[in-house]
C-alpha cells in the first residue's frame, strides 16, 4: 500500500524575504511604483501626501491582522455586514384587519392564539434538576 504525506500548515504563507511573504513584497513594490511614479509626475507637497498615503495603506493591508485574520479580508467582511445584514427580526403585531382566512375577514374573537405564558421555575427545583443530569439520574430529589 503506498503512503503519501498529508501537507501540514497549508495556511501559512511562504516567506521569501525574512519574515515578508509574497504577498507582502508584491504590495510593497507596487506601492513603491506608485511612489515613484507619485514623484516624477506631483511636486513636492502633492508627492509628499500620496506617498504618506501609499505607505499607510501598503502597511495596513500588508501587515495588519484583525483577529488573526488579514486587514482586506476584515474590510471585506463589514462591507458584507453592512450591505445586507443577517439578523431579521419577526414582530408579531397582529391587527383585525390582517387577519383573515381563506380571503375572508374574521372577527378579533374568532381567531385562537397558542400563547401560554412562561413558567417560572424555583431556583431549588432548578438546583434539583440540574442535580438530576449532572448524576446521570440516579439522584431523584
Amino acid at each position: 500500500m503506498d503512503r503519501f504525506v498529508a501537507p501540514q500548515f497549508i495556511d501559512v504563507e511562504d516567506k521569501i524575504i525574512g519574515p515578508i511573504t509574497t504577498r507582502q513584497f508584491i504590495m510593497m513594490v507596487g506601492g513603491g511604483i506608485i511612489v515613484f511614479i507619485a514623484y516624477k509626475i506631483l511636486d513636492t507637497s502633492g508627492f509628499a501626501v500620496v506617498a504618506f498615503l501609499t505607505a499607510i495603506l501598503v502597511v495596513v493591508f500588508g501587515f495588519v491582522k484583525i483577529n488573526g485574520r488579514r486587514f482586506h479580508e476584515f474590510v471585506k467582511s463589514i462591507i458584507d455586514v453592512l450591505r445586507r445584514p443577517r439578523v431579521r427580526v419577526w414582530h408579531k403585531h397582529v391587527t383585525a384587519m390582517e387577519v383573515t382566512v381563506a380571503n375572508r375577514p374574521q372577527k378579533i374573537e374568532e381567531v385562537k392564539t397558542d400563547f401560554q405564558p412562561k413558567k417560572r421555575i424555583r431556583p431549588k427545583k432548578l438546583r434539583d434538576l440540574a442535580l438530576i443530569v449532572d448524576t446521570g439520574g440516579k439522584f431523584q430529589g
